[in-house]
């Protein structure tokens, strides 16, 4: 009988897409896989994919449950404090009606695990509940969760909630912080963005204490990051949890585990443009700029026209992804004479294969908000960043780019296309950007022997399998 692993991603984007990879991997490695979307994700899903898209196989079943909001046809990433609050009240009764479902059917085999979100931990209490082992993947960069785990801290110490409205502009935000292990010289403003409150009931700030603090509860802890790129921190969170697997980059093992895609099981919310690759077909090596602000930060109509304008003077080819609710719901608003200026150089789309992209050849550089997926991806294909962070533990990711790492140059402050167009050129002319793709290059190859057999990534994916996933004890 095969071992059953139910896997649950939190309902975002950036969550479902890492939590899928590992889904499609233990299923490779001979698991029977249920993977639980919310109904709203569900459906966003059948429309931007097909049915065929959650049709599964026989051997790996989607099954939704509900998020407890009102319902919503809408195609934008859902309100992140309310879906967290009705998540944390409204999910584990229907969660454990579905394991009772699946234990009772005769189609598949009885639940032997669970694969949880990190942030979604409502499933450690079923899991308790029904005595079923639960490991906990935090879909975030090591930093960013070490960041999450000293919340509670910081408030004791009385760093958060911030005393008043001045703490955001006064330089408050640039105190450093000399107490968190493994992680030297970081600052309030390099820690993950829900701390920038004063309120302290704050939904976000209370919600990450929790999550994080449940972590402990786990089996065993997942992160899609590799010992190289994250030593220091990664030591300090082996010293807090027993099993610690990291196990990325997620996509790299992927590509190296097994040639045999499931490409009928993806997890994109938006229907992919594919003709933006033969665009990038006709281009130099190295020559484009990617833009692309991931799946839930929105842009201010003044911001966009101060990226466009950046953009523009530049001089350098781009592809920019323009999602349908990136403007904060009020439709494209490019600038007029913005296409005018650059016909021919800039192609707009809706969305695209964000791997396939940054794998290009003609790709020389990624202007992102650095969520951990775009981070890690764009590590993975030695591709340098002009990083603008917008909220969560972006800031995190961007600090480590550019101030540890050498592969990023931030846009600071309110952008403007001043500075848009001056770190465009940085990385796609500049000495210091030809220093940064070296250090790009050398990060993918040291990510690619982590993921090769061997290596770090890939031999703490068996041990999750053979010590934590398959040890019932």
């Amino acid at each position: 009988m095969k071992p059953h692993a139910v896997i649950i991603p939190y309902p975002a984007q950036g969550h479902i897409a890492p939590v899928l990879k590992l889904a499609k991997l233990l299923h490779y490695k001979g698991f029977f896989i249920t993977f639980i979307n919310t109904e709203f994700n569900h459906n966003r899903l059948v429309r931007a994919r097909g049915p065929e898209s959650v049709k599964g196989l026989q051997d790996f079943q989607f099954k939704t449950i509900p998020d407890g909001l009102p319902p919503s046809n809408c195609d934008a990433t859902q309100d992140i404090p309310l879906l967290s609050q009705s998540m944390s009240k409204n999910c584990l009764g229907p969660f454990l009606d579905l394991i009772k479902t699946l234990n009772d059917s005769s189609d598949c085999p009885n639940v032997s695990c669970i694969v949880s979100d990190g942030v979604m931990s409502f499933t450690l209490d079923a899991a308790e509940k029904l005595n079923i082992p639960e490991v906990v993947f935090f879909t975030t960069s090591a930093c960013g969760f070490m960041g999450y785990l000293h919340y509670d801290e910081l408030v004791d110490r009385g760093y958060v909630p911030f005393k008043d409205e001045s703490c955001f502009t006064n330089g408050y935000l640039d105190t450093e912080i000399d107490w968190i292990p493994g992680m030297k010289g970081i600052r309030l403003r390099d820690l993950p963005t829900f701390i920038r409150t004063t309120d302290p009931n704050d939904i976000m700030l209370n919600y990450n204490i929790i999550q994080h603090k449940n972590a402990s509860r786990a089996k065993a802890i997942i992160i899609n990051t590799f010992d190289e790129l994250e030593t220091e921190v990664l030591e300090a969170i082996r010293s807090k949890f027993n099993n610690v697997y990291t196990i990325g980059p997620l996509q790299l093992l992927e590509n190296e585990i097994y040639q045999k895609k499931l490409t009928s099981i993806g997890s994109n919310l938006w229907k992919e443009d594919m003709a933006c690759l033969d665009w990038l077909n006709q281009k130099e090596e190295n020559s484009v700029l990617y833009i692309n602000f991931g799946s839930i930060t929105p842009l201010s109509p003044a911001q966009t026209v101060e990226f466009a304008w950046g953009l523009a003077n530049s001089n350098h080819h781009f592809l920019w992804i323009i999602r349908s609710d990136l403007m904060n719901g009020k439709g494209s608003i490019l600038p007029e004479g913005f296409a005018e200026e650059t016909k021919g150089r800039g192609l707009m789309v809706g969305w695209c294969p964000q791997e396939q992209v940054l794998a290009h050849r003609s790709v020389g550089g990624f202007l992102t908000h650095c969520g951990w997926n775009s981070t890690i991806e764009t590590i993975s294909e030695g591709v340098p960043m002009v990083c603008w962070p917008f909220f969560a533990e972006q800031q995190t990711n961007c600090r480590y780019a550019c101030a540890n790492w050498e592969i990023g140059v931030e846009i600071e402050g309110e952008v403007t296309r001043g500075k848009v167009e001056k770190m465009v050129r940085v990385m796609m002319e500049g000495e210091k950007g030809k220093t940064m793709r070296e250090r790009a290059l050398e990060w993918k190859d040291k990510a690619r022997l982590a993921v090769k057999a061997g290596g770090s990534s890939y031999h703490n994916l068996e041990k999750l399998i053979n010590e934590t996933l398959l040890n019932n004890a």
